[in-house]
């Protein structure tokens, strides 16, 4: 497995373990990279999705729930939701990983964790997101300063 695929599994797993069980994010981490320890700099990488991604959950949910509107996120499996969440917060918020990419790691994070329909249903997801990447980048940055 690739680096930065394990520590997007590892945020993945504090992401899902957090809404499963509204543990501490930063105490699962920790716990996870207890069992599996990993390079700092990948550690770090999972920490920032993580920190990224928890804050600003409703917004991203939002933005997916527009784009798969037959499914009401309450009816999204959690860990296809958490999954789609790294990959926008990734290519539409920090911007640190390009779109292509992005969505190929969650069709690869759907494919280990998700059931036989997610790895479909996250491509077309995000590549109806990704259409509307400098749209959602500008909404979502407004709105994270403040401003509408």
């Amino acid at each position: 497995m690739k680096s930065r695929t394990k520590a997007r599994c590892v945020a993945l797993q504090v992401l899902y373990e957090c809404d499963m069980t509204g543990h501490s994010p930063q105490e699962v981490l920790e716990e996870r990279l207890l069992e599996d320890p990993m390079e700092n700099v990948l550690a770090d990488f999972s920490r920032q999705i993580i920190q990224g991604v928890l804050p600003i959950t409703n917004k991203l949910d939002a933005f997916i729930a527009e784009h798969a509107p037959e499914w009401p996120m309450d009816q999204v499996a959690i860990i296809d939701r958490n999954i789609l969440r790294i990959a926008l917060w990734e290519f539409a918020v920090e911007n640190c990983t390009p779109i292509k990419v992005a969505i190929n790691e969650a069709i690869e994070l759907a494919k280990m964790f998700g059931s036989d329909s997610t790895p479909r249903f996250v491509n077309g997801v995000l590549g109806s997101l990704a259409n509307r990447q400098q749209e959602i980048l500008q909404k979502l940055h407004s709105t994270l300063r403040g401003t509408t």
